[in-house]
């Protein structure tokens, strides 16, 4: 092979907009680029002057499938800039509102986004001809975490209820337990979801010295607190992130890259790092199944990436379960705060990877600084590292087959690139 240039003009199934190349000198892969195009959102300068009470509804405007994630990241924060300590009833409601978020990502990107890659289809249209009951399933999941959404958070997307300190409203209970027998048949639909993506045919393919990195917690699967920590053995304080953690700019990509400055190598966020680095705190029905399925860990390979999401999918439904059928919440749902200087930190974990916000506020309630490190951009360098072994391993004289399998590996890390249309270029220079 000489030098060639091989260029896929859109993936689809994936969010946001942006472009892949790839160079070949000799046959062998030269460069690899992500490279992301759209332009700067700016809701860090958006936020700035403006009062604190704004950034949970300004931020959840960030993605439209990841709502509260931005919200809960931005009232943790803003919590601990003001030494606010919620009540557990308070913090019960939040894990109840994250894993209505985790149910409709997770659901939908299994079934409409992932499975169509393993199963030769261009699309969660395409294969609704010959397995409509799967698609039925996944968007009837969706509609679950949709439905939590609406009653804690008031609305699907976007959700307003959340404010600093709690909520602005408690829903009533009847509210909840109306919801609990199709919650039922979602967590065994949940866990038939796994076994069916568990006998998918998966690429041998594992990336080498990966580093997996995820939120840790003592006492429960990770979700809205804990420390970070990595599957090198080393923990970090949220207090610390921006010691370790370093975003910098590439002259490819709009999007900023994130490397470890301790290694400084990148690093991987979501499902696959969680459940590699928080296998035992799982629920009790998804353990037992990654048990039956021969789950090893930790797993190396990205496109096995949808089992992991499909253990948390069975993890949320039994979380969710647990929390309604327990005792309702009573009496004040949000902690009153007096307005202090002050600067807070938090990370939580989207259904995609770990979300950090930090924020300075003046003593007028006023924010002087916003700092936002989503998920995705911190997995971009990692991406693209990956799909250089990646195409080293798939490259052939058919072009189109080797874009497909570049398509297919991106697809497993569900990014979210700007959380708006929905294509990728991908381009491969032999010239």
């Amino acid at each position: 092979m000489g030098n060639r240039t091989i260029k896929v003009e859109t993936l689809t199934r994936v969010e946001g907009e942006g472009g892949l190349y790839v160079r070949l000198k000799s046959g062998a892969v030269d460069e690899v680029r992500l490279e992301i195009y759209e332009p700067p959102r700016l809701f860090e300068a958006l936020l700035r002057g403006r009062p604190l009470e704004d950034a949970p509804d300004i931020t959840a405007r960030i993605c439209g499938i990841c709502p509260v994630a931005y919200q809960m990241s931005s009232v943790h924060a803003l919590e601990a800039a003001l030494e606010v300590k919620i009540s557990p009833e308070i913090r019960r409601l939040r894990r109840l509102l994250y894993c209505g978020e985790w149910i409709e990502s997770h659901g939908l990107h299994m079934h409409l986004l992932h499975a169509p890659d393993f199963l030769g289809f261009d699309s969660g249209l395409e294969m609704a001809k010959q397995f409509p009951e799967e698609i039925n399933r996944g968007l009837r999941l969706k509609k679950h975490g949709n439905q939590l959404l609406e009653v804690l958070g008031g609305r699907a997307i976007h959700p307003v209820n959340v404010c600093v300190g709690g909520f602005y409203r408690l829903p009533k209970r009847d509210d909840f337990q109306k919801l609990i027998p199709d919650l039922e048949w979602g967590l065994q639909a949940a866990l038939e979801t796994t076994h069916w993506v568990a006998r998918f045919e998966y690429p041998d393919f594992e990336v080498n010295a990966c580093d997996y990195v995820s939120l840790w917690h003592p006492d429960e699967y990770p979700m809205n607190e804990g420390v970070m920590k990595s599957s090198r053995g080393d923990t970090i304080d949220i207090a610390d992130y921006e010691q370790e953690f370093e975003e910098r700019q590439v002259p490819h990509s709009t999007a900023l890259h994130a490397i470890r400055k301790s290694t400084g190598k990148p690093y991987l966020l979501g499902p696959l790092a969680r459940v590699n680095l928080n296998r035992d705190k799982l629920s009790e029905s998804a353990k037992q199944l990654a048990d039956e399925i021969g789950w090893e860990t930790p797993c190396y390979n990205p496109h096995k990436a949808i089992i992991a999401r499909g253990l948390e999918l069975i993890h949320a439904y039994e979380e969710v379960l647990m929390i309604l059928r327990g005792e309702h919440p009573r009496g004040n749902v949000r902690e009153a705060y007096d307005y202090q200087s002050g600067e807070g930190r938090a990370a939580t974990e989207a259904p995609r990877g770990t979300l950090y916000h930090r924020y300075v506020i003046d003593d007028e309630g006023k924010i002087v600084e916003a700092h936002i490190v989503p998920p995705t951009s911190q997995n971009q360098a990692q991406i693209e590292s990956d799909l250089k072994q990646w195409i080293g391993q798939i490259i052939s004289d058919n072009e189109a087959e080797t874009a497909r399998k570049c398509e297919n590996l991106v697809r497993s890390y569900d990014p979210c690139i700007s959380c708006s249309t929905h294509f990728l270029k991908v381009k491969i220079d032999r010239s």
